[in-house]
């Protein structure tokens, strides 16, 4: 499998940008369980599948404990799997609701502090010393931000900002009717606006 400290270095990982998940054969492999498209299909899902529990958790166990479960869920579910659509929704569904069960189960709670290795995306190589300490001091500020959100706000900002989804189909991950995902957007940002601000005093 893909090495996860280096899976989430591009935001194409969490924006989905994936070949084998377009590759209709391959899925049609998943949906009859035949060994070698569930091989393909794990190894191309681990780096978005583990960076996005990553991003919910804020915990590296608890998101290889989460990339474990809903792998196994694809297994039993393979057979409903729809070859007519992007199976980045219905992952993304699987991975949320097993983030969520995870940590009713646990408690677990975020790590206070983020794995830059994890996170941050693919920056130019004409950064100057400069530029790249004032963008991972941004990053820093983002993610404690995010950490302080509660966890349905932390969702849809993760499910919005990093993974693309519309709040449309926010609303049919999370069961939130669409004008309360994009009420509970709105002010999630603000909030996290706020936050940035006080953290930087």
């Amino acid at each position: 499998m893909t090495d996860p400290e280096h899976g989430g270095r591009d935001r194409d990982v969490l924006n989905g940008t994936n070949g084998v998940w377009e590759d209709r054969r391959v899925l049609e492999g998943v949906q009859r369980r035949e060994p070698q498209a569930l091989g393909r299909f794990f190894d191309a899902s681990f780096p978005y599948v583990y960076n996005l529990a990553y991003r919910l958790t804020g915990n590296r166990d608890t998101a290889e404990d989460v990339v474990q479960d809903v792998f196994l869920k694809v297994y039993r579910a393979a057979d409903r799997l729809d070859v007519h659509r992007h199976p980045k929704p219905w992952l993304t569904t699987i991975t949320y609701n097993t983030c969520r069960d995870l940590a009713r189960r646990t408690a677990a709670r975020p790590e206070d502090s983020v794995d830059a290795r994890i996170i941050e995306d693919t920056h130019a190589t004409s950064e100057t010393p400069e530029d790249v300490t004032l963008r991972r001091e941004r990053e820093r500020l983002v993610e404690q931000a995010l950490a302080e959100l509660d966890e349905r706000s932390r969702t849809i900002v993760i499910l919005n900002n990093y993974c693309g989804f519309s709040h449309e189909q926010i609303a049919a991950i999370v069961d939130m009717s669409h004008a309360a995902v994009r009420k509970n957007h709105s002010r999630a940002i603000k909030r996290m606006a706020g936050i940035i601000e006080r953290l930087q005093q």
